[in-house]
């Protein structure tokens, strides 16, 4: 806790959501030698150490993997549904789950941007099948 010894606050580590003539999108990078997609800044490509652009990827993707998290966090209740999503195109990216309380999603469904949490973080919910 930076803030307890006098120190400035930490900057935020997020990915940033922006608003898309689509509805929500990743702000992030991609390499401009080998195509890599990234949330997050960084002086060059992690992969081949390549220069980045900036790109937008739209919050549509598929689940990779899910899981409930039951310990409960400062200000944030248990339990919290979270889920990695493949953007379509674009980066794997960490979000919270929509919908009922605490329901995981199968790795593989179809997801598409819903917002963002009241802390400000991605919160996806599953697209219904009749809309894929």
């Amino acid at each position: 806790m930076s803030g307890d010894r006098g120190l400035p606050p930490l900057p935020d580590s997020r990915p940033l959501i922006v608003p898309d003539s689509a509805g929500l999108a990743l702000a992030g990078w991609r390499c401009r030698d080998c195509a890599a997609p990234l949330a997050l800044d960084g002086p060059w490509c992690p992969r081949c150490r390549g220069p980045l652009d900036t790109e937008r990827f739209p919050l549509r993707g598929t689940v990779w993997a899910s899981t409930i998290l039951r310990v409960p966090l400062p200000g944030r209740p248990a339990p919290t549904a979270l889920a990695y999503v493949d953007l379509d195109g674009g980066p794997r990216l960490l979000g919270h789950l929509a919908g009922p309380p605490a329901e995981r999603l199968r790795a593989g469904t179809r997801v598409r941007g819903a917002g963002l949490s009241e802390h400000g973080d991605p919160l996806f919910e599953a697209i219904p099948e009749e809309a894929r």
